[in-house]
């Protein structure tokens, strides 16, 4: 696999590093959470919904879905791609069931590719682990190396 970590330490070392960046986003100021990636294709982003995402109707906007999918998605995605970025292409999104405040979590899966484009799905899960939402995204990789990303080059820094 092109720009794959050989070693377990270094897959580990990856996606530490993938985690930094993702909370070093200026983003996740506006949408507090943390993302976990326990496995080569698969993520976890834990966060809470709260009333200040709610649209006039008193549930979440589709902001907050389209947010915490394409984000598990994307890093699922990238943690099977060590040396460059990975942009989303295209995001399909369906909305099944509102979310209300409480916390969430959104589940990330690589699906298919490994060379120029990767395919990976997610899914949003509510306070009491019902379905409210799945999507799939198709991710490229970038021009832009992990290692000049300010989050992830300090993350992936050699300590000593």
């Amino acid at each position: 696999m092109t720009g794959a970590p050989d070693t377990p330490a270094g897959e580990r070392a990856h996606f530490a590093a993938l985690e930094s960046l993702y909370a070093a986003a200026p983003i996740n100021k506006l949408f507090a959470s943390r993302l976990e990636i326990p496995e080569a294709g698969v993520t976890r982003i834990h966060f809470d919904v709260d009333e200040r995402f709610y649209h006039a109707a008193g549930a979440a906007h589709g902001t907050i879905y389209f947010k915490m999918l394409d984000d598990a998605a994307f890093y699922a995605a990238n943690s099977l791609v060590s040396d460059r970025f990975v942009l989303t292409t295209a995001f399909n999104l369906l909305l099944t069931r509102p979310i209300k405040a409480g916390p969430a979590v959104a589940e990330g899966r690589w699906v298919s590719g490994r060379r120029r484009v990767l395919v990976a799905d997610a899914r949003l899960l509510d306070s009491t682990g019902e379905e409210v939402s799945r999507g799939t995204g198709t991710f490229m990789r970038s021009h832009f190396p992990l290692s000049s990303l300010p989050g992830y080059a300090s993350a992936s820094a050699p300590k000593g």
